[in-house]
Protein backbone atom coordinates (compact mmCIF):
# COMPACT_ATOMS: atom_id res chain seq x y z
CA UNK A 1 0.00 0.00 0.00
CA UNK A 2 2.60 2.40 0.81
CA UNK A 3 4.58 1.88 -2.86
CA UNK A 4 1.24 3.05 -3.94
CA UNK A 5 0.67 6.19 -2.07
CA UNK A 6 4.51 6.59 -2.79
CA UNK A 7 3.88 6.57 -6.45
CA UNK A 8 1.40 9.17 -6.48
CA UNK A 9 3.14 10.93 -4.05
CA UNK A 10 7.16 11.21 -4.85
CA UNK A 11 7.02 12.95 -8.35
CA UNK A 12 4.89 15.65 -6.18
CA UNK A 13 7.82 16.17 -3.68
CA UNK A 14 9.47 19.72 -3.36
CA UNK A 15 7.03 20.67 -6.64
CA UNK A 16 5.91 24.51 -6.08
CA UNK A 17 2.54 24.52 -4.82
CA UNK A 18 0.99 26.69 -7.40
CA UNK A 19 1.55 23.63 -9.79
CA UNK A 20 0.06 20.99 -8.03
CA UNK A 21 -3.08 23.25 -7.90
CA UNK A 22 -3.01 23.96 -11.10
CA UNK A 23 -2.68 20.32 -12.23
CA UNK A 24 -5.54 19.25 -9.95
CA UNK A 25 -8.04 21.91 -10.89
CA UNK A 26 -6.43 20.48 -14.82
CA UNK A 27 -7.43 17.25 -13.90
CA UNK A 28 -10.99 17.88 -12.07
CA UNK A 29 -12.00 19.77 -15.76
CA UNK A 30 -10.61 17.19 -17.95
CA UNK A 31 -12.26 14.30 -16.48
CA UNK A 32 -15.62 16.87 -16.45
CA UNK A 33 -14.96 17.45 -20.11
CA UNK A 34 -15.13 14.02 -20.83
CA UNK A 35 -18.12 13.25 -18.83
CA UNK A 36 -20.53 15.87 -20.99
CA UNK A 37 -18.82 14.57 -23.91
CA UNK A 38 -20.35 11.41 -23.39
CA UNK A 39 -23.30 13.39 -22.55
CA UNK A 40 -23.49 15.17 -25.94
CA UNK A 41 -23.36 18.28 -23.75
CA UNK A 42 -21.65 21.83 -25.14
CA UNK A 43 -20.10 22.05 -21.97
CA UNK A 44 -17.83 19.61 -22.85
CA UNK A 45 -15.48 22.72 -24.70
CA UNK A 46 -15.67 25.40 -21.79
CA UNK A 47 -14.61 22.55 -19.12
CA UNK A 48 -12.22 21.31 -21.75
CA UNK A 49 -10.66 24.95 -22.49
CA UNK A 50 -9.68 25.12 -19.09
CA UNK A 51 -8.32 21.56 -18.83
CA UNK A 52 -5.71 22.18 -21.76
CA UNK A 53 -4.57 25.72 -21.06
CA UNK A 54 -3.44 24.90 -17.79
CA UNK A 55 -2.05 21.70 -19.17
CA UNK A 56 -0.23 23.20 -21.82
CA UNK A 57 1.61 25.48 -19.24
CA UNK A 58 2.44 22.62 -17.12
CA UNK A 59 4.21 20.28 -19.98
CA UNK A 60 5.51 23.08 -21.32
CA UNK A 61 7.10 23.63 -18.14
CA UNK A 62 7.69 19.78 -17.91
CA UNK A 63 9.28 19.46 -21.01
CA UNK A 64 7.30 16.91 -22.86
CA UNK A 65 6.70 18.95 -25.94
CA UNK A 66 4.52 16.48 -28.28
CA UNK A 67 1.72 16.09 -24.89
CA UNK A 68 2.25 19.90 -25.25
CA UNK A 69 1.53 20.87 -29.11
CA UNK A 70 -1.30 18.13 -28.42
CA UNK A 71 -2.90 20.35 -25.85
CA UNK A 72 -2.36 23.23 -27.39
CA UNK A 73 -4.39 21.83 -30.29
CA UNK A 74 -6.94 20.60 -27.74
CA UNK A 75 -7.07 24.33 -26.94
CA UNK A 76 -7.51 25.40 -30.49
CA UNK A 77 -10.29 22.48 -31.59
CA UNK A 78 -12.31 23.19 -28.33
CA UNK A 79 -13.21 26.69 -29.52
CA UNK A 80 -13.88 25.29 -33.16
CA UNK A 81 -15.97 21.93 -31.62
CA UNK A 82 -18.01 24.86 -28.91
CA UNK A 83 -18.72 26.71 -32.57
CA UNK A 84 -20.04 24.10 -34.43
CA UNK A 85 -21.96 22.10 -31.97
CA UNK A 86 -23.66 25.30 -31.40
CA UNK A 87 -24.94 25.87 -35.06
CA UNK A 88 -28.29 25.74 -35.18
CA UNK A 89 -30.55 26.60 -38.08
CA UNK A 90 -34.61 26.08 -37.62
CA UNK A 91 -34.04 25.71 -33.90
CA UNK A 92 -32.18 22.19 -34.24
CA UNK A 93 -28.67 21.80 -34.08
CA UNK A 94 -26.85 21.55 -37.45
CA UNK A 95 -24.51 18.59 -36.68
CA UNK A 96 -25.40 15.30 -35.07
CA UNK A 97 -24.07 12.36 -34.27
CA UNK A 98 -22.81 10.49 -37.53
CA UNK A 99 -20.24 7.85 -38.95
CA UNK A 100 -17.69 8.98 -40.50
CA UNK A 101 -17.59 8.51 -44.10
CA UNK A 102 -14.49 7.48 -46.91
CA UNK A 103 -13.83 11.28 -47.51
CA UNK A 104 -13.22 11.72 -43.16
CA UNK A 105 -11.51 8.38 -42.71
CA UNK A 106 -8.62 9.84 -45.17
CA UNK A 107 -8.72 13.07 -44.15
CA UNK A 108 -8.52 11.21 -40.19
CA UNK A 109 -5.69 9.31 -42.06
CA UNK A 110 -3.61 12.40 -43.30
CA UNK A 111 -3.72 14.04 -39.76
CA UNK A 112 -2.44 10.57 -38.27
CA UNK A 113 0.32 10.99 -40.56
CA UNK A 114 1.10 14.52 -40.50
CA UNK A 115 0.87 14.85 -36.77
CA UNK A 116 3.49 12.05 -36.04
CA UNK A 117 5.75 14.14 -38.83
CA UNK A 118 5.31 17.12 -37.15
CA UNK A 119 5.54 16.09 -33.41
CA UNK A 120 9.19 13.87 -34.13
CA UNK A 121 10.48 17.14 -36.05
CA UNK A 122 9.57 19.48 -33.39
CA UNK A 123 11.53 16.70 -30.93
CA UNK A 124 14.56 17.05 -33.32
CA UNK A 125 14.58 20.57 -33.55
CA UNK A 126 14.64 20.74 -29.81
CA UNK A 127 17.80 18.31 -30.23
CA UNK A 128 15.94 15.43 -27.75
CA UNK A 129 17.24 12.36 -28.02
CA UNK A 130 14.27 10.57 -28.50
CA UNK A 131 13.59 6.92 -26.64
CA UNK A 132 10.95 4.90 -26.63
CA UNK A 133 8.58 7.19 -24.63
CA UNK A 134 8.62 9.25 -26.87
CA UNK A 135 8.59 6.86 -29.66
CA UNK A 136 5.47 6.42 -28.23
CA UNK A 137 4.05 9.88 -27.40
CA UNK A 138 4.28 10.81 -30.79
CA UNK A 139 2.62 7.79 -32.01
CA UNK A 140 -0.61 8.41 -29.50
CA UNK A 141 0.00 12.51 -30.37
CA UNK A 142 -1.10 11.23 -33.99
CA UNK A 143 -4.14 9.40 -32.35
CA UNK A 144 -5.34 11.87 -30.33
CA UNK A 145 -5.41 14.72 -33.03
CA UNK A 146 -7.34 12.65 -35.02
CA UNK A 147 -9.76 11.87 -32.56
CA UNK A 148 -10.22 15.53 -31.11
CA UNK A 149 -11.22 16.40 -34.94
CA UNK A 150 -13.57 13.77 -35.23
CA UNK A 151 -15.32 14.93 -31.54
CA UNK A 152 -15.63 18.50 -33.22
CA UNK A 153 -17.58 16.70 -35.96
CA UNK A 154 -19.72 14.41 -33.55
CA UNK A 155 -17.91 11.43 -35.52
CA UNK A 156 -19.06 7.88 -33.33
CA UNK A 157 -15.32 7.03 -34.43
CA UNK A 158 -14.01 9.83 -31.91
CA UNK A 159 -14.15 7.40 -28.37
CA UNK A 160 -12.64 4.27 -30.60
CA UNK A 161 -9.53 6.41 -31.21
CA UNK A 162 -9.87 7.98 -28.04
CA UNK A 163 -10.05 4.43 -26.44
CA UNK A 164 -6.97 3.06 -27.52
CA UNK A 165 -4.59 6.10 -27.11
CA UNK A 166 -6.06 6.24 -23.52
CA UNK A 167 -4.93 2.87 -22.70
CA UNK A 168 -1.67 3.70 -24.34
CA UNK A 169 -1.02 6.62 -22.56
CA UNK A 170 -2.06 5.04 -19.39
CA UNK A 171 1.47 2.96 -18.33
CA UNK A 172 3.53 5.47 -20.53
CA UNK A 173 2.56 8.56 -17.59
CA UNK A 174 3.26 5.66 -14.92
CA UNK A 175 6.51 4.73 -16.56
CA UNK A 176 7.04 8.37 -16.56
CA UNK A 177 6.16 8.79 -12.90
CA UNK A 178 3.50 10.76 -13.44
CA UNK A 179 0.82 8.98 -11.26
CA UNK A 180 -1.84 11.88 -11.19
CA UNK A 181 -1.96 11.86 -14.96
CA UNK A 182 -1.62 8.13 -15.43
CA UNK A 183 -4.90 7.80 -13.28
CA UNK A 184 -6.36 10.68 -15.36
CA UNK A 185 -6.01 9.12 -18.55
CA UNK A 186 -7.22 5.58 -16.64
CA UNK A 187 -10.43 7.39 -15.85
CA UNK A 188 -11.02 8.62 -19.52
CA UNK A 189 -10.72 5.21 -20.88
CA UNK A 190 -13.71 4.75 -18.92
CA UNK A 191 -15.49 7.27 -19.47
CA UNK A 192 -14.99 7.05 -23.29
CA UNK A 193 -16.18 3.26 -23.36
CA UNK A 194 -19.46 4.93 -21.64
CA UNK A 195 -19.15 7.91 -24.21
CA UNK A 196 -18.82 5.08 -27.17
CA UNK A 197 -21.80 3.58 -25.83
CA UNK A 198 -24.16 6.05 -25.56
CA UNK A 199 -23.25 8.01 -28.50
CA UNK A 200 -23.57 4.28 -30.53
CA UNK A 201 -27.29 3.95 -28.57
CA UNK A 202 -27.93 7.82 -29.50
CA UNK A 203 -27.11 6.98 -33.25
CA UNK A 204 -28.60 3.93 -33.39
CA UNK A 205 -32.16 5.21 -31.52
CA UNK A 206 -31.81 8.03 -34.79
CA UNK A 207 -31.57 5.70 -38.14
CA UNK A 208 -34.78 3.27 -36.62
CA UNK A 209 -36.96 6.27 -36.09
CA UNK A 210 -35.55 8.17 -39.54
Amino acid sequence: MNHIFDFFIDPYRGTPALFIVLEAIAFVFGILSVYYAQKENILVYPTGLVATVITVFLLYKAGYLGDMMMNFYYSVMSIYGWWNWARKKEDKHVVAISRTNRKEKLIGLGMFLLTMLVTYLVYTAYGYQLELPNYIDIFTSGIFFTAMWYMAIKKLENWTLWIFADLITVPLYAYRGLGMLSLQYLIFTILAIQGYRQWKRSLDNKIQTA
